[in-house]
């Protein structure tokens, strides 16, 4: 298995290669695009364009700028204190999942929406579906287990007529299940990505937010603020991270042979023994860590496939070399 202050006016050699955000923010750009975000762009301690990443009407609208630009996006917004995830992560992720089956291609990634992606927990945002439809062309289904991102994510949909071409949603009903009651035995998906809920308890989840607003804001803060740390089922669930991704592991088994690729990303380094105990006692035959560094926050993609070599090369043949 594969296991100093910076000057801000340079390239961001952490994020993938592909990834459209590798420079930093040009915000006459995204202004001229979005000029709503204009009244948020002040100068920082740097002498650099910036926002007040601890602002949420800031960063959504930094969001919207870069959805627009970026991915031509026309409309993008999300409920009052649902998760506002960073755009250049979730892109990193989605082209690092694109080498992944690239490397089970002979170095070609397969792209158009014959390439069914599933995303475990959609959310509000959309956002996975978004980037992984405008970069490479694949089709999306996104499950939820709730109805509330689900609407949120339709109405982004519905709004953009590209998308309603290629991305369906789901609702999971129960909250226990990942995969049994949304993915179809007739249905081959040749990727599931998924960022999971992190803390294991709602009081978890909130000194993590309170930390993470203190450090932007460089003071203690002991009030969260709204539509800034995201929604009980974004950020926690019983167990934590470990927890859930060890439940989908042991579920994936079942639906091993629907599933080119199974994937997750694993926040906390500490976590993946347990990830890779579960991987075993599963039998999963081909096991991948993934490294990602967006600058301060570390991270890794771990994927597993049910298939055998001469499974996936007939999966190869059928699907992605027919395009």
């Amino acid at each position: 298995m594969s296991i100093e202050k910076k000057e801000h006016t340079a390239e961001k050699t952490v994020l993938h290669p592909r990834n459209k955000h590798r420079n930093p923010y040009d915000f006459k750009i995204l202004i001229a695009t979005c000029p709503e975000l204009e009244k948020y762009v002040k100068v920082n301690a740097y002498g650099n364009e910036s926002i007040d990443f601890a602002n949420p009407k800031a960063v959504k609208w930094l969001n919207k700028a870069l959805l627009k630009h970026y991915y031509s996006i026309e409309y993008w917004d999300i409920p009052t204190g649902y998760l506002c995830p960073p755009i250049p992560g979730r892109a990193d992720y989605i082209h690092y999942a694109a080498d992944l089956l690239g490397t089970s291609n002979n170095g070609k990634i397969p792209t158009g929406f014959k390439i069914r992606c599933m995303d475990i927990g959609v959310g509000a945002s959309c956002v996975f579906p978004i980037v992984g439809n405008k970069e490479y062309g694949w089709s999306f289904i996104g499950f939820d287990t709730d109805k509330t991102a689900l609407e949120s994510a339709d109405k982004i949909i519905n709004h953009n007529a590209f998308l309603k071409r290629n991305i369906a949603l789901r609702f999971q009903e129960n909250p226990k299940d990942i995969f049994h009651g949304i993915m179809e035995r007739n249905e081959p998906i040749d990727i599931t990505i998924c960022n999971p809920p992190f803390h294991a308890s709602a009081e978890e989840a909130q000194e993590g937010t309170l930390r993470k607003l203190s450090s932007l804001n460089h003071k203690k803060i002991t009030t969260p603020t709204l539509n800034f740390g995201g929604q009980n089922s974004e950020l926690w669930c019983e167990g934590g991270e470990e927890r859930f991704v060890r439940d989908m592991i042991r579920q994936s088994k079942q639906f091993g042979s629907n599933c080119f690729w199974f994937t997750t990303q694993i926040s906390k380094q500490s976590h993946l023994a347990a990830v890779y105990d579960a991987l075993k006692s599963a039998g999963a035959l081909e096991v991948k860590t993934i490294p990602m560094n967006q600058g301060t926050k570390i991270s890794r993609i771990v994927a597993w496939t049910f298939l055998k070599k001469d499974q996936q090369n007939g999966w190869i043949s059928t699907r992605w070399n027919v395009l």
